[in-house]
């Protein structure tokens, strides 16, 4: 009996569900541990609090499926998070319970109830990108007559141009850089996926000045992009550098003073750059390391231009045009309410 409670503690299952099921089996990268031990972390305190226990006392059987939706709730009407956050988060409790059903067997019928809690039905935003123009602005704005100011300038026309994801920048290394030809570098991305992607002459050159005055070996694994004190930059400081980097833009663009720009904007610049240009989806979804092509789509029905220039070469008139008027055999087999003539 103490075997079983031992078992089905948080604690314990906490530790496999991190050691053996994230770290060995599905070999995730720490960016994903993190966010899922937040999100968990989240759910602990919540129990501890509404529960009245403390964290270490916890069982698995105090989180059923009406514990779970509170929490949900709480995380809308208190934290005052988004539905797509709150989704973000249910998908790592079901990934946790996924497991729960596989390492605790007394707690599967628990762990099914769970699972089935849906997500919520939330609206598709139209992706935001940076038109030519802004994007002028933006690589305008740092000083690159100061080392800072190069840094932000060739952190911002590399993820320009790769598509990186902000954790997929910041971790690149001297190591995955192929600076003749042909040039390249090699990304770490989801679910420790690697992918290469070409890069441009200039920016082959900007990456190589970087390298050279931080006096960095291309032979030596070190980050390319570092803080003041020479420490590999964090997700933190890029959204820091690129809204103080906005801000000066606006004064040059006053449109980019109306879109939310986050560092994820650049990612979708950098599709719809690459869409607008005639590059296939199959070569894009490649490029930004998409694994589904639905996910690539997406840049589709955010590229209104495309619409328009499809709605030119459509030729549609405003002419009032005689409706199709179908035969009357068609219209009887249609219009027959009874199946009996299909009976064989």
């Amino acid at each position: 009996m103490a075997k079983s409670n031992k078992s089905s503690s948080l604690g314990v299952l906490f530790e496999s569900f991190f050691g053996q099921r994230l770290v060995r089996q599905q070999q995730a990268s720490p960016a994903t541990i993190a966010a899922y031990k937040d999100t968990l972390r989240l759910l602990v305190l919540y129990a501890s609090e509404k529960l009245e226990k403390q964290p270490d006392c916890l069982d698995i059987q105090d989180l059923g499926c009406e514990f779970v939706l509170g929490f949900l709730d709480h995380l809308e009407s208190e934290r005052g998070n988004s539905v797509r956050t709150r989704n973000t988060r249910l998908a790592v409790i079901h990934s946790f319970f996924r497991h729960v059903a596989f390492a605790e067997p007394t707690a599967i019928a628990l762990a099914q109830r769970v699972l089935a809690i849906s997500p919520k039905r939330t609206t598709h935003r139209v992706l935001g990108f940076l038109k030519p123009p802004e994007t002028e602005a933006l690589l305008s704005c740092p000083d690159r007559r100061t080392k800072i100011g190069r840094r932000d300038h060739g952190l911002l026309l590399f993820m320009l141009h790769t598509g990186a994801r902000v954790s997929e920048a910041i971790g690149v290394n001297t190591t995955d850089l192929s600076l003749i030809e042909p040039r390249q570098v090699l990304i770490r991305g989801k679910g420790a996926k690697e992918r290469i992607v070409p890069l441009a002459k200039d920016l082959a050159t900007i990456l190589s000045d970087l390298c050279d005055e931080q006096r960095l070996s291309l032979n030596a694994c070190s980050p390319i992009f570092v803080d003041a004190r020479g420490n590999r930059l964090t997700r933190f400081g890029v959204t820091h550098m690129l809204r103080r980097t906005v801000a000066k833009a606006a004064k040059r663009q006053p449109t980019m003073g109306q879109l939310r720009i986050s560092p994820h904007t650049l990612r979708h610049t950098t599709a719809m750059r690459l869409l607008q240009s005639g590059v296939d989806l199959s070569v894009i979804r490649s490029w930004l390391g998409h694994v589904d092509i639905q996910t690539t789509h997406l840049y589709l029905e955010a590229d209104v231009e495309m619409k328009r220039k499809a709605l030119v070469r459509a030729n549609v008139s405003h002419e009032t045009r005689s409706r199709y008027q179908p035969q009357a055999a068609i219209l009887a087999l249609l219009e027959h309410r009874s199946d009996r003539n299909y009976v064989a």
